[in-house]
């Protein structure tokens, strides 16, 4: 614990460099020493000694500052510069006073002295008194007094609080104080007044209101809108490719409105680039579309066969007919097994079975795991299978399908 008496004395080891004081309440102590001297050359020699470092470390106590100056012999000098301490009635009115202003308090908490407070705390006229154990018995003060006044003053820009010591009270103490009695002041200040506002009894705010019923929802949009033009810039991205985005989402947002599902809930990075490529006719490809074709591609690891090849399927029958395309699967018996007696007596030929597929020569049926037979084709011994037609659960209505489709 840090006592009163404690608080009233303090040593700075090092001091801030230079001898002009850079403060208003700096300056000011300076003037109070410069005023008193006859003797501006004696200045000078102490403003040199002060830059020159000459000054060794500074005590505070209340009613004094003091430090050893070292000169030109070997020996430093004890000097002093001594201010008249407050008295306790003196003290108890500046406090007052500083509790009182919000400014000066507020100055006081930045580490500056209120202006309020200038004729107060500063030194007045011949109340600055240096002393010296130096030899030179002229009119004060000597170098070595004028050097620890220019120090001090470098000290009292940093830390105004030493001035206020020097009157006799401790930064601790003093802040305690005053305090003490900011609290005071503000105990016995009466809160303004509130305004009256027109209040409303809790329990009738709370009664339970009936509300009108909402109006209808509009009648959602019978086909998604056409996004803008956007304007073909180098630095900016594909016009085409945002084009292509906003339509989507067009889309998907009508879906969402008119059936409560999304319609890509779920799928996985290469089924949505087929449902994206599967805008686009495989056939008579754009430019644009062929650049999209390729990026959705190399995007999901896949060439651009296998995405035509796999959009064709989405368009036949969306993710089931992916499915059907990609997934071979064991069916059960049943409908497969009744497939191939109803092809012959349709007179579609003999098919050969092979897991959940019908081949004979250029057509192939497949049946998904939706229970619906896909038509495929292909040229003649090349194994190499397009979907065409729609799906169906018939196996010969899907292949008359698709041979509706190719003429």
């Amino acid at each position: 614990m840090i006592t009163a008496r404690d608080d009233r004395r303090r040593t700075f080891e090092t001091v801030p460099a230079g001898a002009e004081a850079v403060s208003w309440w700096g300056r000011a102590w300076v003037a109070a020493l410069e005023g008193a001297s006859g003797d501006p050359a004696r200045l000078a020699r102490g403003r040199t000694y002060a830059e020159s470092g000459h000054v060794d470390a500074v005590t505070v106590t209340p009613g004094r500052i003091v430090a050893y100056v070292r000169g030109s012999r070997p020996r430093p000098y004890r000097t002093e510069l001594t201010l008249p301490a407050f008295a306790d009635p003196e003290w108890s009115e500046l406090l007052e006073e500083v509790a009182a202003d919000p400014a000066a308090l507020g100055a006081l908490l930045e580490r500056e002295v209120p202006q309020s407070l200038a004729g107060t705390v500063l030194p007045g006229a011949g109340e600055l008194v240096p002393h010296c154990s130096c030899p030179d018995f002229g009119r004060p003060p000597c170098k070595h007094a004028a050097a620890l006044c220019y120090r001090a003053a470098r000290l009292l820009d940093e830390d105004p609080f030493v001035l206020l010591l020097l009157r006799g009270r401790g930064e601790r103490e003093l802040l305690e104080d005053l305090t003490r009695r900011n609290a005071a002041h503000a105990a016995r200040e009466k809160p303004p007044t509130a305004p009256d506002f027109p209040a409303v009894a809790a329990r009738e705010a709370l009664v339970r209101t009936v509300l009108p019923p909402l109006p209808a929802p509009l009648a959602p949009p019978a086909a998604a809108g056409l996004p803008p033009a956007y304007p073909a810039d180098p630095a900016a991205p594909d016009p085409l490719a945002l084009d292509q985005l906003a339509s989507d989402a067009a889309a998907r947002a009508l879906a969402l409105l008119t059936t409560g599902e999304d319609p890509i809930a779920g799928l996985s990075l290469w089924q949505d680039a087929v449902r994206l490529a599967s805008a686009e006719p495989t056939a008579g490809l754009t430019g644009a579309a062929r650049t999209l074709y390729r990026d959705l591609a190399r995007a999901t690891g896949r060439t651009t066969t296998d995405l035509a090849r796999a959009a064709a399927a989405w368009r036949q029958g969306g993710r089931p007919a992916l499915a059907a395309l990609e997934e071979p699967w064991d069916p059960p018996a049943g409908p497969f097994d009744r497939a191939r007696p109803a092809l012959l007596a349709a007179s579609q030929g003999a098919f050969r079975p092979e897991r959940n597929r019908l081949t004979a020569r250029t057509r192939q049926l497949r049946l998904g795991r939706d229970a619906l037979w896909y038509a495929y084709e292909s040229r003649p011994d090349d194994d190499d299978w397009w979907p065409t037609g729609r799906p169906s659960p018939d196996p010969v209505a899907a292949l008359t399908r698709r041979a509706d489709s190719s003429g």
